[in-house]
């Protein structure tokens, strides 16, 4: 008997495929989003000092108070609004969980979802579970390095319909680096006063913003909170995204559906890691710092880039950066970057691989994505293998 896929456009992730084929080939690995080096020593001891403390059956559905309240003080302090503790606060296994709970609870079949391309793998497979139709909205290519991605508003309007359910966002964005500014969020929220749509926010990098600016997210203006669901990621800013811990954070009606998938889903959330990080997380040093921590080997590779054939793209958060290879290849982004891996031993991401159609004009520009959340040394094993290109 066949079974009939209910994702029969998905294979295995590009991430899981260069890092094989990075392990295969030896090479340095700057293509999978994670550090290469471990969390604080206070944080490991608290978690150790949580399980002997006898915090290791289930806990709360919706997570801990303890740690709901550490996450709703944050966001105040940061951004101004109050989430309740009780009902506008969910801890989740990993942002990716927390996208798609809030996705198979807001999206019905019928419904359409704009997306913004380049984008997270997890969007498009997570809206066709729920039913719902993808709509691409492609962001503005930059034409020089010192540019950045952004997203054209009017192509956003044209692209909404009365079917149009959620729109959803990546700020800071992965892979561009790109952060919303002032003006988008004045764009979307004239948008939200004329049309009846919700917005996902995947904002796990909100500590890892360049030159001192601040994060600007939904959180930040009450007329989008109040119509937003917006995502974060423990694992991110804590280097600890093996323990698959995030959250998010919406209005009481939206929450009280998402948590209805989520305790289907995963229940709750392991309870040791989550005692940990209610202590450690509630210190405002232990994500204050996080931006200048990046932004330093940022500037690294970006200097060790530009002495090579490779020219980068300024990066203004996250911790990748992309970088344009015309100077050694005419060849497609995955074709590169598999070449990239094989013979000269560095890891990196298609740009292309972030697009709904990888092979298409559009989505080729000859950029691929270096990840910089790693040690000195394996910068510099990789720069030496690439400055020889």
């Amino acid at each position: 008997m066949n079974i009939e896929s209910k994702l029969p456009n998905v294979g295995t992730t590009i991430f899981t495929v260069m890092s094989q084929l990075a392990t295969e080939h030896n090479a340095v690995n700057l293509g999978q989003g994670f550090p290469d080096f471990n969390p604080d020593e206070r944080l490991i001891n608290l978690t150790t000092e949580a399980m002997k403390n006898g915090y290791n059956q289930y806990p709360p559905m919706a997570g801990i108070a303890p740690l709901r309240q550490a996450i709703s003080k944050k966001i105040f302090d940061l951004y101004q609004h109050r989430y309740s503790t009780d009902t506008e606060i969910t801890v989740t296994a990993g942002a990716t969980e927390a996208l798609m709970i809030s996705i198979q609870a807001l999206v019905k079949p019928g419904d359409e979802v704009i997306v913004i391309e380049p984008m997270y793998d997890l969007y498009v497979p997570a809206i066709e579970l729920a039913g719902g139709r993808p709509v691409l909205v492609q962001m503005t290519v930059p034409k020089t390095p010192e540019e950045s991605y952004r997203i054209d508003w009017n192509k956003v309007e044209n692209a909404l319909t009365e079917k149009t359910r959620l729109l959803i966002l990546n700020t800071p964005h992965n892979p561009t680096g790109m952060t919303l500014n002032a003006n988008d969020l004045n764009a979307l929220e004239n948008l939200l006063e004329r049309y009846p749509f919700y917005v996902l926010s995947d904002e796990v990098y909100e500590h890892i913003v360049f030159e001192n600016k601040p994060h600007l997210g939904m959180s930040s203006r009450p007329n989008l909170a109040n119509r937003s669901v917006v995502v974060s990621s423990f694992g991110k800013t804590y280097h600890i995204t093996g323990w698959k811990i995030g959250y998010c954070v919406a209005p009481l009606d939206l929450m009280k559906e998402i948590r209805k998938v989520h305790q289907f889903t995963v229940f709750t959330v392991t309870s040791p890691m989550q005692v940990a990080l209610a202590k450690y997380a509630d210190d405002k040093a232990t994500f204050n710092g996080l931006a200048s921590f990046y932004q330093e080997k940022r500037d690294y590779l970006e200097k060790g880039l530009a002495s090579t054939k490779f020219v980068p793209y300024k990066s203004h958060s996250t911790f990748f950066l992309l970088a344009n290879y015309k100077n050694l290849s005419s060849e497609p982004e995955s074709t590169f970057a598999k070449k990239l891996t094989v013979e000269n031993g560095v890891t990196v991401i298609p740009l292309s691989a972030f697009y709904m159609n990888p092979e298409s004009k559009a989505a080729n520009n000859h950029l691929v994505r270096f990840c910089f959340a790693k040690q000195r040394q394996t910068l510099d094993n990789a720069l030496a293998r690439l400055a020889v290109l």
